[in-house]
């Protein structure tokens, strides 16, 4: 069994708000940083109230991280900046965490395939198996379960609550956290947390609750092997209803990408997603499908929690943006988070009128100067204004199509230019 290691109990808090939620769906470091950008907008648009301060967090697969962070006392401001700067005392953000091949799974894969090669042979030679291509059917075992390693995340998320009065432990955090993964060998959610295993490392639930199956390999735990939780759903919102909470804001970054109206401004070449590769395709493919069912399940909560609120946030599917980011680059990073700030805040604009009333029900109210103002700079929000627009545009303009007569007058240009250097050069010689 793996135990919780010991932890300095967290610095005093003022006390949750047991009334309000906040369920987080997955969507991989990209998706990670949108979250943060419009978490950010969110609490900065609810006046007199911290997103620390609710009383209930559940998170999946990336969200799971957010939601740990959330509950440990990191306010939103602190995680903006941790993505485009390193604060004394913290541990960097580093995209490369997340994608370390998985060295030691790959080389006992590597190392099977001989063995389960000779075994479908020999299967074939002895006609247990009547065609060649069935049998070599089994060295597919050789196959990896993951390409990447997730025990650095678990490192690194171990590392993060190990300083300044955080905790590792569900137990000592003051809060409700609720970390879902799912069992592999069941099919079934496993809430970590609040509802269920509170004698497991958060690091460790977030490690399970991120491993989707391909990616990274399944984490065990206790005997069970564990992987992403948006297997079975895309946020569990209904985690945070069943646990009392009247009002739950749900931020999901897993929305397909619609670039009709991209190509149609010549913002976008026709075919972009399938020319980004398998990973794009599979992108675009498990979101397609885990919106659907989150649809489904959104719907279904107005007839099972008839009582209480649920305030979606997410980007509008015409938002390619965030689909086709590099979060390798650091400008990316900077660009994501700023867009998803900016998206939300706008998206909260235009539901002011719905809005209102919902949260004056449960006691809070929405900034309207933050709202309506024609802008906000994130970066100055957070305390780091050297990022700022004001420092020069972030935004490149627009990526169009070229005009091909253009291109082949600049191509003309340039190698006329080239002809006149080589003259020069043979004629000094």
């Amino acid at each position: 069994m793996t135990q919780a290691p010991a932890s300095t109990p967290p610095r005093p808090r003022p006390a949750p708000n047991t009334e309000i939620g906040l369920a987080l769906a997955g969507g991989a470091p990209g998706g990670a940083i949108y979250e943060i950008g419009a978490l950010h907008a969110l609490n900065e648009a609810i006046v007199g109230f911290d997103l620390t301060e609710c009383g209930v967090f559940v998170g999946v697969s990336a969200g799971a991280f957010l939601a740990a962070c959330l509950a440990n006392g990191l306010s939103t401001a602190q995680q903006v900046r941790a993505i485009v700067k390193h604060e004394a005392g913290e541990h960097p953000f580093v995209p490369e965490i997340f994608f370390q091949p998985a060295f030691g799974e790959l080389a006992r894969r590597a190392v099977s395939a001989p063995g389960l090669l000779v075994r479908a042979l020999r299967d074939y030679a002895t006609r247990r198996e009547e065609r060649l291509l069935d049998a070599l059917t089994v060295v597919g075992r050789a196959l990896p379960v993951g390409v990447f390693a997730n025990e650095p995340i678990a490192d690194y998320v171990r590392r993060i609550f190990s300083i300044k009065g955080r905790t590792d432990d569900f137990r000592q955090l003051g809060r409700r956290l609720t970390v879902v993964a799912t069992d592999l060998e069941s099919g079934e959610s496993t809430r970590f947390g609040n509802l269920g295993r509170m004698d497991v490392p958060i690091s460790r639930s977030v490690q399970a609750s991120t491993a989707l199956p391909g990616l990274y390999p399944p984490v065990e735990i206790g005997g069970r092997f564990y992987v992403d939780g948006v297997l079975l759903k895309t946020m569990h919102a209904s985690v945070a209803l069943d646990s009392g909470a009247q009002l739950v804001f749900c931020i999901n970054p897993l929305v397909p990408v619609d670039t009709r109206k991209a190509v149609q401004l010549n913002q976008l070449e026709p075919g972009k997603v399938i020319q980004r590769g398998l990973v794009s395709v599979l992108s675009q493919t498990v979101r397609t499908m885990i919106h659907s069912r989150m649809n489904l399940g959104l719907r279904a909560y107005d007839t099972h929690y008839p009582d209480a609120d649920v305030v979606l946030l997410e980007p509008p599917r015409e938002d390619h943006e965030d689909f086709f980011s590099n979060i390798f680059s650091f400008s990316s990073r900077r660009l994501v988070c700023e867009h998803a700030f900016d998206q939300t805040r706008r998206s909260l604009r235009s539901r002011v009128d719905e809005l209102e009333p919902l949260l004056a029900r449960h006691g809070l109210s929405l900034d309207l100067d933050f709202l309506r103002a024609d802008h906000v700079d994130v970066w100055e929000r957070v305390g780091v204004p050297e990022l700022g627009k004001s420092k020069g545009p972030l935004r490149a303009a627009p990526t169009k199509r070229p005009d091909p007569n253009e291109v082949t007058r600049g191509l003309a240009s340039a190698l006329d230019r080239l002809e006149r250097l080589v003259v020069a050069r043979h004629q000094a010689n």
